[in-house]
């Protein structure tokens, strides 16, 4: 999960130390990959540059925002994208 938050927080240009900001973080990567893998119907694998991974970090930035109803309207066709790739791959 360490290697997952520190590409998070490069993403999100966070380059200060902020232990509990790194605890919300982390708890908002957790919901977002739940979130996701249920979206996709299966687990999907964060560790690798897949668009998995992307829809992750766009989701944590829509949350820590307090928009992830905005979210789901702005990424609805990578959701689906995601979705159908789940169903065709497995």
């Amino acid at each position: 999960m360490d290697e997952l938050l520190n590409a998070c927080r490069n993403y999100l240009d966070i380059t200060w130390d902020d232990p509990e900001g790194d605890e919300k973080l982390s708890g908002i990567l957790m919901r977002g990959q739940s979130y996701l893998d249920r979206v996709a119907g299966y687990p999907q694998d964060y560790t690798q540059e897949s668009a998995a991974r992307a829809l992750l970090f766009d989701y944590v930035r829509y949350v820590r925002a307090n928009a992830f109803d905005e979210f789901m309207n702005n990424y609805l066709h990578e959701l689906l994208a995601l979705q159908i790739d789940a169903e065709v791959t497995h």
